[in-house]
């Protein structure tokens, strides 16, 4: 029987990269530098979009057990990824307008360390469901925190915030509100 977000404890030790990897975007060498600083685990999962930033940047460093690239992941695989990682890195350098996997990660009950850059302040309570930080290094001392955030909160945010329905009415408040102006 699958513990509930609220009373289990991650099965694996890992920290997760999830996302496209690109040298503008996602910050898959801040990932792996963080992971290495920690001597943590690192799992990254999305497509190579720049093969010249992975290959500097991320293969050098790919280790069995300690920097693993496991490449793009189906639904399944990645609500498993994404619910036994101890936290879901993410170290943008872009005004991400959403975060699609911030808040996947969360309803999987997985606490996210993300660069307060573009939505994720909207997305992220810091202290409460993930840690907003400014850079790697500020990133590598709150990981060492990550066990005081409830995974139950994590998953108790999305309920009130994110889900399908409740966004789909926000929207629809807002095409009302815009309409309403013009």
């Amino acid at each position: 029987m699958a513990n509930s977000p609220s009373t289990r404890k991650p099965q694996d030790d890992y920290l997760l990269c999830y996302g496209r990897i690109h040298h503008r975007d996602k910050g898959t060498k801040e990932a792996v530098e963080i992971a290495k600083a920690l001597h943590k685990r690192l799992l990254i999962a999305g497509i190579v979009q720049d093969e010249d930033y992975f290959k500097q940047y991320v293969q050098p460093y790919l280790s069995e057990g300690k920097i693993e690239y496991i490449g793009s992941v189906g639904a399944d695989r990645r609500n498993e990824l994404l619910g036994n990682a101890q936290a879901l890195l993410h170290p943008i350098h872009f005004n991400e307008p959403f975060g699609l996997s911030v808040v996947e990660a969360m309803a999987c009950g997985t606490p996210v360390v993300a660069f307060n850059k573009g939505s994720m302040p909207e997305l992220i309570k810091d202290g409460e469901n993930g840690f907003l930080v400014e850079h790697k290094d500020e990133a590598i001392e709150r990981i060492k925190h990550i066990e005081s955030i409830s995974r139950h909160r994590c998953r108790e945010i999305v309920k009130n915030h994110f889900t399908k329905d409740l966004m789909a009415q926000k929207y629809i408040q807002a095409y009302q509100t815009i309409l309403k102006l013009g």
